[in-house]
């Protein structure tokens, strides 16, 4: 009998303990998404990506080009010589949302996958004295830029025209030099690697590569050219762009009106592909 009420207790005692487990993991699982919510909410700010003050609020993103994906993704090539003429504000505000723009409004998500919702990249723009048309007279303040995506505006850093500059940086490519704007990438690597150690240097770099293609995508369907580089001094990137110590430059993005837009038609790859089949 001695046995049974024993046998009783522990099973009573197994249920509590068996409870409280549940009761715990759920609340641990609650507090989890719970402060993943917080996190990637926080992110909007806390990544440099604040309402800006005294900034230029950009137009809304419109999604009116006309252009397709898959007619983009066949034009895209990458552009070094560009028409003497600016590009328009619209112009620079779909680039500047393609690359870092907010596409959703709860966890803060951007228009680039970003491991965990860490978002480490920062994008500045680097603006000629008549690079970019606001309307029919008026021409954005040359300078350097930050691009803020919670409100889609951008800050000025620094005040005139620094593409000599920032052409030297980029051992003196001349596309930076003749370009009426440059988008240029940099990363804050510890808001990555805090979360995966060492791996995260190579998702900041996936990361790179997603928003690059994204301003190639976009400049081609606005019917711009752009290019990306890599080959530059990091130091003198900084220096000209008045960027934070903890940014790292990655890309220098020179962007202009194409002077000769590459285009493909489906049936052009139709006619291709048939006949490299008959060959086979």
């Amino acid at each position: 009998m001695s046995n049974q009420k024993h046998d009783a207790k522990k099973r009573k005692l197994l249920k509590l303990i068996g409870g409280i487990v549940i009761v715990g993991g759920a609340l641990a699982t609650w507090l989890g998404l719970e402060r993943l919510q917080s996190n990637r909410t926080s992110s909007i700010t806390r990544n440099g990506a604040t309402p800006s003050e005294k900034g230029i609020f950009l137009p809304l993103p419109r999604f009116a080009s006309g252009v397709m994906l898959e007619e983009a993704i066949a034009w895209r090539r990458s552009i070094r010589e560009y028409k003497d003429e600016p590009i328009t504000i619209e112009n620079l505000s779909m680039l500047l949302w393609a690359a870092q723009g907010l596409t959703e409004f709860k966890y803060g998500f951007r228009s680039a996958p970003s491991a965990g919702g860490t978002y480490p990249l920062e994008v500045y723009v680097s603006i000629s004295g008549k690079g970019v048309l606001v309307n029919g007279a008026e021409y954005l303040p040359s300078g350097s830029y930050k691009y803020y995506g919670f409100d889609h505006s951008i800050k000025l850093i620094k005040s005139g025209d620094v593409r000599e500059d920032l052409a030297k940086a980029s051992l003196n490519q001349e596309w930076v030099r003749k370009a009426p704007v440059s988008l240029v990438v940099f990363a804050v690597y510890e808001r990555t690697m805090k979360v995966y150690g060492q791996r995260g240097e190579k998702y900041v770099h996936m990361e790179d590569g997603h928003v690059g293609q994204n301003i190639y995508l976009m400049a081609t369907a606005l019917n711009l050219g752009a290019v990306v580089i890599g080959a530059f001094h990091d130091e003198q990137v900084k220096d000209t762009m008045g960027v934070e110590e903890n940014e790292q430059p990655l890309y220098v993005i020179p962007v202009g009106v194409s002077k000769e837009p590459y285009r493909i038609t489906e049936e052009d790859l139709a006619e291709h592909f048939k006949k490299v089949r008959s060959l086979e």
